[in-house]
């Protein structure tokens, strides 16, 4: 069968169907978190050149204002009389400050700007992406994961734009604009001081390496604890039901206990770099003290000199430590951005590529179809099965055996290992996904709702024009027998069903499923089998529902009930993954013996031994 959605990179690369490029993957050509990717990742944002160019003028403009602050203290100090400071002096030194705050601000305002654009852009991206992917993907990947990449990770990135970047640039300015001011007011003495340099060098480099590494850890233990928190309270009925709190809170411990210590390894690296600054700084403060003083004394350099001199060493520390955290903030970005990157890399679902289907009385086909969730453990074996247009099919046979991956491979969630799904002539896999899935209706058991309204959920899916019409709203309800339990709800329509429907019954919800499929007015239904789990007259009500829904469709049930099967066209039975039994209820009766057994126990029929004999499938 064609594959229809196949990679779709994003610009940063590709990778297999059914998993993350790089997932477990050690020869993987997934895009790696470098300098260049980072870049570009920020830059398929689409961010604002003028807005960013000019808040780094700016930047650039504040920090030249700050270096001119010691040459002009310099002729201050050099005065040494109040009647020797012009007003001309204190303007300059005004504006200089003036300058330096007002650019400075506006300079951090449009970073904050450019960074939240940045992270609202990319945001969207990861958005359409996560909606885009395989089903597999979220198999192996995780929903906590998936929300982490999106929350989690983009802040990272969005902390380093807003609150490093700037730092960053202007901090290599002022670095360059001091070192060369210091050399202008002595060189000797400069090149002193430089000695230190590389020292503190030798030590925040791989401090810097270090954090590179356990920034990329810290953000998988964050989208783990993110996919626990998402898996315990969405399921915390569960959870409460089966006294199952302690075991979660330890699990849920465990995380925190390990973030705490990556927290503290970080906490501990970014600890030594204040330390190091320090004491780099006190060293040259007092070479610079001893040396300038002498100097001072002997004649040989003015006392505004050697204030200017100390100035200029503040602004040399002060930017060699905004350039170490914001590097160190960048190796945190770029641990986000691999996680990123490695998500848009994903391949994803193409759903309007392909031809449209057509509702046509045609047959759908199983031929030959092997599948398998893990390699070497198969769900289905050489099935093959066809359903008649109009027809109603069930399907039974012991848990396990595959029924539920029958309905997963008619809605293309995964495709064949082997095989092929055909409709008529043509495979399945030739119809547009968005044409295909729109001409299928799926009625489970649970009937999972949307957190909204009852309108929101009823119209879930379908065009604005079918949502827009009230009348056909109201028509489905009642085909549904939903309109009753409706109108008795306070708001009606409008009426909160809660998270996951919890506000209503398990009748009303199966109810407001089969409205909804009504709604969508599907050439296939598929069934598993929604009254299986209802007392005896909400089940009632469904079933005539249900009867409503099929009619004239093309059915298959996954069957729980003896009606069901009593009903259907034709019955296959499913153990193993294989097909071992296809007929009516009496034809299986007489040639099947785990089906009669399946029949006595689990529809409940009592039956009279009979001779078996084999039929052919």
């Amino acid at each position: 069968m064609r594959h229809h959605g196949e990679t779709h990179g994003g610009g940063f690369g590709g990778g297999a169907r059914g998993g993350f490029p790089d997932s477990g993957n050690a020869d993987s050509k997934a895009p790696k978190a470098s300098l260049g990717a980072f870049v570009r990742l920020i830059w398929s944002a689409k961010p604002s050149a003028f807005v960013l160019g000019l808040a780094l003028i700016l930047g650039a403009a504040s920090t030249v204002g700050g270096l001119l602050v010691p040459m002009l203290t310099k002729g201050l100090v050099n005065g040494f009389s109040l009647s020797s400071v012009g007003a001309g002096q204190v303007g300059l030194i005004l504006a200089a400050f003036l300058v330096q705050a007002a650019a400075g601000a506006l300079s951090g305002y449009l970073l904050a700007r450019v960074g939240q654009g940045v992270v609202a852009a990319l945001r969207e991206r990861l958005w359409r992406k996560e909606l885009a992917l395989f089903v597999p993907d979220f198999d192996s990947e995780g929903s906590g994961a998936l929300v982490s990449r999106m929350t989690n990770d983009t802040a990272v990135v969005k902390a380093f734009i807003t609150d490093h970047l700037a730092g960053l640039v202007t901090g290599v300015i002022s670095l360059a604009g001091a070192v060369g001011f210091l050399l202008f007011l002595n060189w000797r003495m400069t090149l002193v001081i430089f000695v230190a340099l590389p020292v503190a060098a030798l030590v925040l480099v791989p401090i810097g390496m270090f954090m590179s590494k356990l920034a990329r850890r810290t953000m998988d233990e964050q989208a783990a604890f993110t996919g626990t928190l998402s898996r315990v309270l969405s399921e915390i009925r569960l959870v409460k039901s089966s006294n199952a709190e302690a075991r979660e809170f330890q699990v849920g411990k465990d995380a925190i206990a390990s973030l705490y210590t990556l927290g503290v390894r970080e906490g501990a690296a970014m600890a030594l770099i204040s330390p190091i600054m320090s004491l780099v700084m006190m060293f040259l403060l007092v070479v610079v003290i001893g040396y300038g003083g002498a100097q001072v004394a002997s004649g040989t350099l003015t006392a505004g000199d050697l204030v200017a001199f100390i100035l200029y060493i503040f602004q040399v520390i002060m930017p060699v430590a905004m350039i170490s955290q914001a590097l160190t903030q960048l190796q945190k970005a770029r641990g986000a951005t691999e996680s990123i990157i490695r998500l848009l890399a994903a391949p994803e679902e193409r759903t309007e590529e392909g031809t449209d289907f057509e509702r046509v009385d045609e047959a759908i086909r199983f031929e030959n179809v092997d599948f398998s969730y893990e390699p070497g453990n198969p769900v289905l074996r050489n099935l093959s099965f066809d359903l008649k247009p109009g027809s109603l099919t069930a399907i039974v046979g012991p848990s396990g055996g595959g029924k539920t991956t029958v309905f997963s491979l008619l809605e293309r969630f995964y495709e064949p290992g082997s095989g092929a799904i055909f409709h008529g002539a043509r495979p399945i896999g030739d119809y547009s996904l968005a044409t295909w899935r729109g001409s299928i209706g799926y009625v489970s058991q649970d009937s999972p709702l949307m957190s909204g309204t009852i309108r929101d959920n009823l119209c879930y899916g379908v065009s604005a024009a079918i949502a827009g019409d009230q009348a056909k709203v109201e028509e489905a309800a009642r085909a549904a027998y939903a309109d009753a339990f409706i109108a008795a709800l306070p708001k009606g329509y409008d009426t909160e069903v809660g998270d996951r429907g919890v506000k209503l019954s398990g009748g009303q919800r199966q109810r407001l499923a089969i409205a909804r499929a009504l709604l969508r007015d599907p050439a296939i239904l598929m069934l598993d089998e929604a009254t299986s789990s209802l007392d005896s007259a909400s089940e009632v009500w469904v079933q005539k529902a249900l009867e409503n829904l099929m009619r004239g469709r093309t059915t298959l049930v996954i069957a729980h009930r003896l009606a069901t099967v009593l009903d259907a066209d034709k019955i296959l039975f499913i153990e193993g993954g294989e097909l071992t039994g296809a007929g009516s209820h009496e034809e299986l009766l007489e040639s099947h013996d785990l089906y009669r057994s399946f029949a006595q126990h689990q529809l409940r029929m009592p039956v009279a031994p009979l001779v078996a004999r084999p039929l052919a499938v």
